[in-house]
């Protein structure tokens, strides 16, 4: 048989290669049309960042100057900025600090430290946990971004949102501050240490029973592999502080409306029925948003409330507010803050209003 009766058709040929003619590869093998060629990277599709919208919101602050500046000079928006540049002045430092102890666990604490520091079992790391939130005197904006470094390096849940609870509640700054604005009711100091650690305990413990990891939903930094320790350090440090920090800013807002909607006449009707009057100020609480270092004067001028109800003020403030729910959901996601925060808030109530009746 001769090749050309052995030849396929034309049809089932293969087209010669012209010269210069790139080889082509199989198609099995071959990345799709379009794509970036072996050995390149990527191509990223480009998104603002940061920089960028703040950039943006200063061009449009310069070119809506004269009506922005005649919208605050009202007595209600001046009031609204007033209280909404105190929240953050006051939250600011005490985010920085949260910020750079989350990086420094993130960095330079070894996982192994966490677990020689606490017990092996979870139930009995929640205490321990909850009582060292005595050790860290900041406020709740920085306990927020140390709890999920703690997540980070291997911390039970349980464990970690115990501190989160307890540090800006139990810490010696703002116990002293309670013992000045409650000069002649002593007891308030100890009915709020140990109402405050009895919440984040059973928190913890409740995390245990009916927490799902799933939950939680961590935001990603940037890889910090192949950087050196301070070069990890800052650019975790910019991560949390950046995302932290747009948060504490929405609950300000929101925090600095309530303030200037909620009537004052509402509170004087409300103190005489008890009950309600403790649901009320801890329902305040949450609105006000007040620093946990400052919240103690605030609940020392609302005199026509009981002891108890102030309580419950002082307890659930610094566990559960607006800029906090913001910051949990920037920390853990969605699903965990409008599980956790609820939940925090009624045990709260309930461990209050026990402690109060026992110690008040």
């Amino acid at each position: 048989m001769t090749s050309a009766e052995t030849a396929r058709p034309d049809a089932e040929q293969p087209e010669a290669k012209q010269a210069g003619e790139p080889t082509v590869i199989d198609p099995a093998g071959s990345p799709p049309p379009g794509s970036a060629p072996p050995g390149a990277e990527p191509k990223v599709p480009y998104r603002p960042g940061s920089l960028e919208l703040l950039t943006a919101l200063l061009i449009v602050v310069a070119l809506f100057r004269g009506p922005l500046v005649s919208l605050f000079d009202t007595p209600a928006m001046q009031t609204w900025a007033t209280v909404f540049v105190s929240i953050v002045i006051q939250a600011i430092p005490f985010l920085v600090l949260g910020v750079v102890i989350s990086a420094v666990i993130a960095v330079f604490v070894p996982p192994s430290f966490f677990a020689r520091a606490l017990p092996k079992h979870p139930a009995a790391a929640v205490p321990v946990a909850g009582m060292a939130g005595v050790a860290l005197p900041g406020c709740e904006c920085g306990s927020v971004p140390i709890a999920g470094g703690l997540l980070r390096r291997g911390v039970t849940p349980a464990a970690a949102f115990a501190f989160l609870l307890s540090a800006p509640a139990i810490n010696p700054v703002v116990l002293v501050a309670t013992a000045v604005a409650f000069p002649n009711n002593p007891e308030m100091v100890f009915a709020r240490f140990f109402a405050s650690a009895a919440t984040a305990m059973l928190m913890g413990w409740l995390w245990l029973r009916l927490g799902k990891s799933e939950w939680i939903r961590l935001p990603q930094r940037p890889d910090l592999a192949g950087l050196s320790k301070w070069g990890a350090f800052w650019a975790s440090c910019r991560h949390d502080f950046v995302h932290a920090g747009g948060f504490l800013v929405i609950g300000g807002i929101t925090a600095a409306v309530l303030n200037v909607t909620v009537p004052p006449s509402w509170l004087q009707a409300i103190a005489d029925y008890p009950l309600l009057a403790v649901f009320v100020l801890a329902l305040l609480a949450v609105l006000l948003s007040i620093c946990s270092e400052a919240d103690a004067f605030v609940a020392a001028s609302l005199n026509q409330f009981s002891l108890t109800a102030r309580l419950a003020f002082l307890v659930v403030g610094p566990m559960i507010d607006l800029k906090l729910f913001a910051m949990q959901i920037g920390t853990f996601g969605r699903s965990f803050a409008f599980r956790f925060a609820p939940a925090t808030f009624f045990v709260a109530i309930g461990v209050s209003v026990l402690v109060g009746w026992l110690v008040l």
